[in-house]
């Protein structure tokens, strides 16, 4: 199982994360990928715009 990432805390290693769910529970169908550096905060869904949980792309 991959790790996940919750918005909000901080990536572990750069490189592309994807949504993997919404921590609300509604389903989604972002197929988003992002560019992230370590150290930074995981984002918000880009599409919905709701906390997300993010996995290695």
């Amino acid at each position: 199982m991959a790790d996940k990432y919750k918005t909000g805390e901080k990536a572990p290693e750069s490189g592309k994360f994807k949504v993997d769910s919404l921590v609300n529970g509604n389903s989604h169908n972002d197929d988003t990928t992002i560019d992230i550096e370590k150290g930074e905060q995981f984002p918000p869904s880009p599409s919905s715009h709701d906390a997300a949980y993010w996995v290695k792309a």
